[in-house]
C-alpha cells in the first residue's frame, strides 16, 4: 500500500465530525479508517465554541487512528457553504514559452490573473474554471500541450466569510493537524453524487445535514449558487422530544428505528413504548402518529428549499433533486419530496464499503475530489500519517507541540490562493 494513494479527509458537521481515511486506487475508494463523534461547538454550520470543537475534532481523529494504528497529521478539509459567494471572473495571458506551448506556468498565471479583489472581510477557498480559451478556441478543458499565443479563461471565485474560515482553521490546528488542501464541501461532494447529465442539465444537490442543510446547484456541468438553510434532523429530533415527552436521546433512537417521513404510507400497525421523562411509565406509539410530526418538520423544511432556490433565480431543474446527508436515509423522505417539490428526486448514498450511508457524502468527496486533482497535475502527495501508535494513549498527546497556528494559517491561506478547482471527465 503507498501511502500517496493515503488521504483523510475532515467534515465538520453541526452534528457530528467525520474523519474519513481512505486510499485511492484508480477511482475507487477503499475506506481502512472512520472516526464519527457527535460534535460540540457547532451550531448551524458555524463554529461557536472553539475549545468544544477542538475535543470534536481529537475524538474523532482518535477514534480513526485506533483503527489503523497510526497518527494522523494532514487532512483535506471541507468547508461549510454558510455565507458562501460565487463570483465570474475572467483571466487572461500570454503563452510565455518561446515555442507557444501551453505549459503548468501559464495554467498557473492564468488562474493568478483571474484574481480579483476581495474584500478584506472574505477569504478566497477555490477557483472553478468554466472553460479555458486559447486565441479564439473555446470550450477547452486542459490547454497545456496545446499551441498559441493568448490564454484565458472564465471561472467562479468561491470565497467565504473570513471570521469562518479562520475559526475553522484555528481548530484544525488546535486539534494537532495540517491540512493538504480545502475545498468547499457542496463542491466536491456534489460533483459525485451528482451524473454528468444531471450537472449538466440542471440539479439541485440538497444536503440534509443535523443542524443545517445546504443547497447547491449545478447547471452546465459546473457549481453555480450555493447556500445554506438552518433547518436539519436535529430539528425533527427535537419536534419527537417535546410531543412525546421523552428524551431527546430516546428521540433520536426512535427517529431512526420507527420514523417515516411520508404519512400516507407510515404503517398504523407498527406500534412502540417511549419512555415518558420524569416518570416510570411508558407511552404506546404508532409508526404513523410519529410520521406526522416528522413530516410537518420535513414539509417545511422542503418549502425552505423552495424558497433558497427562488433567492438563487432558479426556476427551473431539469435534472430534478437529488438528496443526501445524514437525515436522507429516513424512510418515505423522496416521496415527501417528490410530493412538495414537484419534481423529480432521488437519494445519494456512497457505493463504498464501510460508508455505504448518506452521512458519508461529503467525506467520500472530499477524498475523491482531492485524488482527481492530484491526477490532473501529477502530484504524489506526501503521506497523511505521522508516527505509528506504539500504544493506546490518545493521539493528541503525542500531537502537541510548539505553538504553530499563526504559521499553520498563514501558510494555509496562501496555498489557498493557489487552489485551482476544475472540472473533470
Amino acid at each position: 500500500m503507498s501511502q500517496a494513494d493515503m488521504y483523510v479527509s475532515l467534515d465538520i458537521g453541526s452534528s457530528s465530525v467525520k474523519v474519513l481515511i481512505g486510499e485511492m486506487t484508480d477511482r475507487s475508494l477503499h475506506v481502512i479508517g472512520v472516526g464519527n463523534v457527535k460534535s460540540e461547538g457547532i451550531r448551524k454550520g458555524a463554529i461557536v465554541d472553539i475549545d468544544a470543537t477542538v475535543q470534536s475534532i481529537r475524538k474523532a481523529v482518535e477514534q480513526a487512528e485506533r483503527m489503523i494504528g497510526m497518527s494522523i497529521r494532514e487532512v483535506v478539509l471541507g468547508i461549510p457553504a454558510n455565507q458562501v459567494m460565487l463570483q465570474q471572473v475572467k483571466g487572461v495571458v500570454a503563452v510565455n514559452s518561446e515555442n507557444r506551448e501551453i505549459t503548468d506556468d501559464d495554467l498557473d498565471r492564468v488562474m493568478r490573473s483571474a484574481e480579483v479583489m476581495i474584500p478584506a472581510e472574505r477569504e478566497l477557498i477555490n477557483i472553478i474554471p468554466q472553460q479555458f480559451i486559447v486565441d479564439d478556441l473555446d470550450e477547452i478543458k486542459d490547454p497545456r500541450g496545446m499551441i498559441g499565443v493568448r490564454l484565458e479563461m472564465d471561472a467562479t471565485l468561491v470565497t467565504t466569510s473570513r471570521t469562518l474560515l479562520h475559526n475553522i482553521l484555528r481548530c484544525v490546528e488546535r486539534a494537532g493537524l495540517q491540512i493538504r488542501e480545502i475545498y468547499l464541501q457542496p463542491l466536491a461532494a456534489g460533483y459525485f453524487a451528482l451524473s454528468e447529465d444531471e450537472k449538466s442539465h440542471g440539479t439541485a444537490y440538497v444536503d440534509i445535514g443535523g443542524g443545517s442543510t445546504t443547497v447547491a446547484v449545478f447547471g452546465d456541468g459546473r457549481l453555480i449558487s450555493a447556500g445554506v438553510i438552518p433547518v436539519g434532523g436535529d430539528h425533527v429530533t427535537k419536534d419527537l422530544s417535546i410531543v412525546l415527552k421523552t428524551t431527546t436521546e430516546q428521540a433520536e433512537q426512535i427517529k431512526h428505528q420507527y420514523g417515516h417521513a411520508y404519512y400516507d404510507d407510515a404503517s398504523e400497525d407498527e406500534l412502540f413504548e417511549v419512555p415518558v421523562t420524569g416518570m416510570e411509565t411508558k407511552d404506546q406509539y404508532s409508526q404513523k402518529y410519529i410520521s406526522e410530526i416528522i413530516g410537518v418538520r420535513l414539509e417545511e423544511l422542503f418549502e425552505m428549499v423552495l424558497d433558497e432556490l427562488y433567492r438563487m433565480d432558479i426556476r427551473d431543474l431539469p435534472g430534478g433533486i437529488v438528496l443526501t446527508g445524514g437525515t436522507a436515509k429516513l424512510e418515505g423522505l423522496p416521496q415527501l419530496a417528490r410530493e412538495v417539490l414537484q419534481t423529480r428526486v432521488r437519494t445519494y448514498v456512497p457505493e463504498f464499503i464501510g460508508v455505504r450511508e448518506p452521512k458519508f457524502s461529503s467525506s467520500v468527496g472530499l477524498i475523491r475530489y482531492a485524488r482527481l486533482e492530484d491526477e490532473f497535475f501529477g502530484h504524489r502527495g506526501d503521506s497523511p500519517f505521522g508516527e505509528e501508535m506504539e500504544t493506546a494513549a490518545p493521539a493528541p498527546a503525542k500531537k502537541k507541540k510548539e505553538p504553530r497556528e499563526k504559521d499553520g494559517q498563514d501558510k494555509v491561506v496562501n496555498r489557498m490562493k493557489k487552489i485551482f478547482d476544475k472540472f473533470f471527465d
